[in-house]
Order: structure tokens, then sequence, then C-alpha cells
């Protein structure tokens, strides 16, 4: 069956096969076997690349294998800009850690591919774009982060996130920060994501978007 997968991390099978992490709208969180040889372009598996691949699913394991794997989108905006391929980095931990292997989260995948291909499409302003990634996912996630939601987790930080939660996408890329508030504005987002997923959110490329952030 063909299937349209974005991939959330890889990790190597032997010499000959991975297993692709991915995100489908098909199944969901689900992870593939994937043959692969010398000849395989492993570019095409980067963080958040939207694919096409042939998977064949079987009744006697969950680990399903994929074939004939393609890129769907090359993503040229993404993979020609550091910045935005260090977003990449940290937006795909953030769903492999946060969104469960089977879970099937109805308009997630969509909501996803859209929000890649905005990123990819911006030419400037979005510095700020993975914070309004984090508050979209949470509410891709059917939670609600609104300013009083977020008042718990926010602390001095209060009045400025009710102002990014509540402001028009255009309108939320502008506002003003330093990347001392956006490191903060990013903990604070991850804390609340991590307590309603109920998922240890012990995210590793937060430390590079850190050092991109300055």
């Amino acid at each position: 069956m063909d299937s349209d997968l974005i991939v959330l991390n890889l990790t190597k099978l032997g010499e000959s096969s991975v297993v692709l992490h991915t995100l489908s709208r098909d199944y969901g969180r689900k992870s593939f076997v994937v043959k692969v040889s010398r000849k395989t372009p492993m570019s095409q598996f980067l963080p958040l690349n939207i694919l096409e691949a042939d998977v064949t699913e079987s009744t006697r394991t969950t680990l399903w294998r994929a074939g004939r794997v393609t890129v769907k989108q090359p993503l040229n905006g993404i993979r020609s800009n550091i910045y935005k391929n260090t977003m990449t980095l940290f937006m795909s931990e953030v769903l492999y850690r946060a969104i469960k292997e089977g879970a099937l989260e109805p308009g997630l995948f969509e909501w996803l591919e859209c929000s890649i291909l905005t990123l990819d499409a911006m030419e400037k302003d979005f510095s700020n774009y993975p914070l309004r990634f984090l508050t979209e996912l949470a509410v891709a996630m059917g939670f609600s982060p609104s300013a009083d939601a977020l008042a718990p987790f926010a602390g001095s930080y209060y009045s400025l996130l009710s102002e990014f939660v509540q402001a028009p996408f255009a309108e939320s890329m502008l506002i003003p920060m330093n990347g001392e508030v956006r490191n903060a504005m990013s903990e604070i987002l991850l804390k609340y994501l991590a307590h309603h997923s109920e998922s240890s959110l012990n995210v590793q490329s937060l430390k590079v978007l850190r050092e991109l952030y300055g």
C-alpha cells in the first residue's frame, strides 16, 4: 500500500536495514524496516522529510516493511538554511518523544505536513517558529494551551506567553524576543507538553536550539 511518511527518527539495524520512525496519515506514529545499500541516499531520511513508500502490512509482526521509498517534497528552503535545519532536528525529536508508538490522532499528519511546508516556504522572520510549533502541536494533540492553561508553567513569562498564544500566526512571528527569552519559552512549552502527554520530553536537541538562539 502506498503511504506518505514523515521522518521522526532513524535507527540502524545491521548493515543492510534501518528502522524508520515516522508519522503517517494511514498508520499514525509507526516504525518501519527499510532495506538500504551503499547506493541508498541516506539524505532522504533527514528529520521531517516527507516521503512516499510502499508499505507491506503484516499480521505476524508490528514492525512492518516499507520499500520503494522516495522523497515527496524536496524541502529546499529548509535544507539550504542551517537555522531551519536545526529547527527540524528539534521539532522531530519533540514529536518522536511526545507521540507514542501506535498513536493515531486524526488530523495530526495533515497539521505536521502543513507546518513543515510553512517553515520551508518562509524567507524571513522565522526565529519564533519553534515556539509556534510547540503551541500548535499541543492543539493538534488535543490539548488547549491557553494563557490560563500555561500559567502554572509560565512563571515571570506569563504576560509574554499570553500575548504569544493569542496572536495570529504572522503577528506571533514578529513578537520581539532575544535568545534567552526564546529558550525559556521553549522550556515552558515543553514542560506543558510533557505534563499533558505524560511523556518524558528530555529533548537533547534543545541544547542545539539554545546555541542557535544565542
